[in-house]
């Protein structure tokens, strides 16, 4: 039992530390938002999360959040942190879940569907309830000046809408639909690996 609990924790930490070096790749998509990067940490958390379950998904997204904060600080007044940590936990928790009961490849893949909706619904939340609220109060701005910015990479982006339907859905799916393409891809060749 003890040995599991410390290769368990082991491989947290690597899951984890992995998912910060991947943060370090992130790049930007103009066209969808002018806020949010996309990056592909949320494999190791997936994988992490299929692994050992839904609890030690969490753990990584956690140890992640702690390693950037620890090397790079926060540019956004942990705004950004916060929001990482509730959508990463709302695309890992349902996706580990749903595939802990249905250890198939059909499993894990509605798993990760079911990961994704949820992603998409909360960041809509977020986004519009605490988020940019939070930001706005932070640093002094309002809704007008958050629309604008987003109406400069499309102007199509008129207001909370259009920003949702134009901005924070269709970037949520290309990022999730990436992540959980790559986590399909390569999850057993890892897991094989790591078990032997």
């Amino acid at each position: 039992m003890k040995n599991t609990k410390t290769n368990q924790l082991t491989l947290v930490a690597f899951f984890g530390a992995l998912a910060f070096i991947l943060m370090f790749f992130s790049f930007s998509v103009p066209i969808l938002s002018p806020f949010a990067e996309l990056d592909l940490s949320a494999v190791p958390e997936l994988i992490g999360g299929f692994m050992m379950g839904p609890a030690a998904g969490v753990e990584i997204i956690t140890v992640k959040i702690l390693l950037k904060l620890v090397f790079k600080g926060s540019s956004s007044m942990f705004t950004g942190e916060i929001q990482n940590f509730l959508l990463e936990t709302a695309f890992v928790l349902p996706a580990a879940i749903y595939y802990k009961k249905n250890k198939t490849k059909k499993g894990a893949i509605t798993g990760l569907a079911i990961g994704a909706v949820a992603t998409i619904i909360v960041s809509i939340f977020t986004n519009v309830y605490l988020i940019f609220p939070a930001y706005m109060t932070l640093y002094g701005m309002n809704w007008n000046t958050i629309l604008a910015v987003f109406s400069e990479i499309n102007p199509w982006i008129k207001n909370i809408p259009t920003m949702i339907a134009f901005s924070i859905v269709p970037f949520n799916i290309v990022s999730r639909t990436i992540t959980s393409l790559l986590t399909i891809l390569i999850y057993k060749k890892i897991s094989v690996l790591l078990k032997k």
